[in-house]
């Protein structure tokens, strides 16, 4: 990952490129450098800022990781009434950095790179904490989060059933004529959905509780939609009684509704807090019995972008993907 002094030696890589330079596996393999080394000390990670200006809240996600070594930062920009006029509500990019220099190396499409390393976020956290047997999966919301989180889940666990829930019936529809190899149900309601399956996601933009206060024994819950204190997805009387698991105990006590909400209810504590990466480096225990409800409470953070960009700049000089800018 050498750079010249003086020299832009820029590579712009766009979601084609991406898709090409990575895959699933590869991205939830990235996870675990990026948990390991957020709970082990070993990154740097501030907690995101936000910026308003006019319509736009603008993100600013910087950190760095020390082994391999990644320096970089995530801008996000969020304009939800673009909506309205039927533009995509969030733009990113992320950028990365040379090490030792601080020199601009690669600028990528951070709105692809972010479905798929949430994804894979909750890969590994499904790997580490659902149950090894675990073959039926339920999904609230249908979005591009939605995706990257199916074929996350399907890629630790011999996932035979899958269950979608959306407030628009179009948007389930088309996300289950994309699914292969499985069989997939839609639902009319989220407690249908919910009911017996062992691994349960939301990705939704919801500020109430989007399923019912109880799951089966032994679930296992991603929560990745809500990213404010006052969106909360999972109800407190689930929360309460779950073995909690977050990405960055700072990030999560700061933006994570499903965590502050049912802590100012007296439900839950900032000790019954979990960070994944203790839980891969073996500093803390993840499911302890089969009849546990595990959940996972992603607000996502800037380790899981370079990590996973690093890797994906690493693979995209090797196959020549990208267009590289020089001046």
């Amino acid at each position: 990952m050498g750079h010249k002094i003086g020299l832009m030696h820029l590579r712009v890589l766009t979601a084609q490129d991406l898709r090409a330079a990575l895959d699933m596996p590869t991205a939830i393999d990235a996870m675990r450098i990026a948990f390991g080394q957020l709970s082990s000390g070993a990154a740097t990670i501030p907690v995101r800022t936000g910026l308003k200006a006019g319509p736009v809240t603008l993100l600013t996600m910087p950190g760095a990781l020390a082994d391999p070594p990644a320096l970089g930062a995530k801008l996000v920009s969020v304009a939800v009434e673009n909506r309205d006029e039927g533009l995509p509500a969030v733009h990113a990019v992320v950028v990365l950095l040379d090490p030792r220099t601080g020199a601009p190396m690669a600028l990528m499409d951070g709105e692809w790179l972010t479905a798929l390393r949430t994804g894979a976020g909750s890969g590994l956290a499904t790997e580490l904490l659902a149950l090894p047997e675990a073959s039926t999966l339920a999904v609230i919301g249908a979005g591009a989060q939605a995706r990257s989180q199916i074929e996350a889940v399907r890629a630790v666990r011999p996932i035979r059933e899958i269950r979608i829930h959306s407030r628009t019936r179009a948007s389930a529809e088309a996300l289950a004529l994309e699914l292969r190899g499985v069989d997939v149900r839609l639902t009319d309601t989220a407690a249908v959905a919910v009911e017996g399956a062992q691994v349960v996601v939301t990705a939704t933009d919801a500020s109430l509780p989007v399923i019912p206060g109880g799951v089966a024994p032994g679930t296992h819950i991603n929560a990745v939609g809500g990213y404010r204190p006052d969106m909360q997805e999972i109800p407190s009387s689930i929360t309460g009684r779950a073995r909690v698991v977050v990405d960055q105990l700072e990030g999560a006590l700061a933006e994570a509704g499903d965590v502050i909400i049912p802590i100012s209810e007296g439900v839950l504590t900032r000790a019954d807090l979990v960070e994944l990466g203790a839980v891969m480096n073996g500093d803390s225990p993840g499911r302890i019995t089969t009849e546990e409800v595990t959940l996972f409470k992603s607000v996502g953070n800037a380790a899981q972008d370079l990590a996973v960009a690093r890797v994906a700049l690493d693979r995209a000089v090797e196959r020549g993907l990208g267009t590289v800018v020089e001046g």
